[in-house]
């Protein structure tokens, strides 16, 4: 699943160089702390996300991205393209 949400955020691009840049703790992403981030609250940590990286991130299509949705965004975005 990881090598999917990867290659699909690379693809529409996202590249790994603007995710190494941002914020990576949920609780600082997370600005109204409802467990959860919303394309908003992701857009102002990575300006460069786009809403279909955002929704390739969201494996479970419920609008936001998890804190499982989240890290794997994160280490997806760490390790190297294959």
């Amino acid at each position: 699943m990881k090598k999917i949400v990867l290659t699909s955020l690379f693809a529409i691009g996202l590249s790994s160089a603007a995710l190494a840049q941002a914020a990576t703790d949920f609780a600082s992403v997370d600005t109204d702390a409802n467990g959860s981030i919303s394309l908003e609250e992701a857009q102002v940590a990575w300006p460069d996300l786009t809403e279909e990286a955002y929704t390739a991130a969201d494996t479970d299509g419920n609008g936001e991205l998890s804190v499982e949705e989240y890290d794997a965004l994160v280490a997806a975005s760490a390790a190297p393209a294959q």
